[in-house]
């Protein structure tokens, strides 16, 4: 049988692949996947204990089995009501205004942002630019899926949650997080657990170009509630 394996940040220069199509024994478990390619290419190894995988844009473990025609993705770490209907992810700038414009009403005492920015420096080394990168569908889910969260376990009335992907120059909007609620203390709580949980479970990775050279942002660990490609749980032996 064959699936489609996509990779994303790190995982693409390492391959030099954005996309492989490698035929599996049926039956094939993400393990058995993650075997093949790691006798391809044996620096993987190094990494595996830090991966998460998805299957058909959920996340999986190793001993989920494969189908034929499954979409596979390796997920280097990031650097879960119905949901908002402001949640995108976008290729030209974030408007502030106009997306707290959306989401306030009468009888919200309070709406709360987060508005990243991208920085000149990093660590004292100057920034020319950045590039986020995404898996899309998956991340808009999860996306979705934290807002959901969020209004469901916080009081509050509205999220919107905005990710740039592509190119951005220093001082744009990478990403926005606004929260509306009567209270203020709800709609800071929300829009803190929103942003953390974001840069911890959405599979968007950053680029950072410098005068000489470029490397990936390193990413926050994945949360204990996403198996790794190991086979354990991100912060666990």
């Amino acid at each position: 049988m064959r699936v489609r394996v996509l990779f994303f940040g790190v995982l693409k220069d390492l391959t030099g692949l954005a996309s492989d199509s490698p035929e599996l024994p049926e039956h094939a478990t993400l393990a058995d996947m993650l075997e093949y390619y790691e006798r391809k290419l044996p620096r993987l190894k190094e990494l595996v204990s830090s991966l998460a995988m998805s299957v058909n844009q959920e996340y999986a473990g190793p001993e989920a089995r494969l189908k034929n025609g499954d979409e596979v993705a390796l997920l280097p770490p990031v650097s879960g009501g119905s949901a908002s209907p402001h949640v995108a992810l976008v290729r030209e700038s974030i408007d502030t205004s106009e997306v707290l414009d959306a989401i306030k009403r009468a009888e919200d005492g309070a709406v709360v942002t987060f508005d990243g920015i991208v920085r000149n420096n990093t660590r004292g080394r100057p920034t020319r630019y950045l590039e986020y990168e995404a898996y899309e569908p998956m991340a808009l889910k999860q996306m979705q899926e934290l807002a959901a969260h969020a209004l469901s376990h916080f009081p509050v009335r509205e999220v919107a949650i905005v990710h740039r992907v592509g190119r951005l120059e220093i001082g744009e909007t990478s990403v926005l997080i606004a929260v509306a609620a009567a209270h203020r203390g709800a709609a800071f709580d929300a829009c803190r657990w929103l942003i953390d949980s974001l840069k911890r479970t959405v599979p968007i990775w950053k680029q950072e170009f410098f005068e000489d050279g470029a490397v990936w942002a390193d990413g926050e660990p994945f949360p204990d509630t996403i198996v790794r490609a190991e086979g354990t749980h991100s912060g666990r032996a």
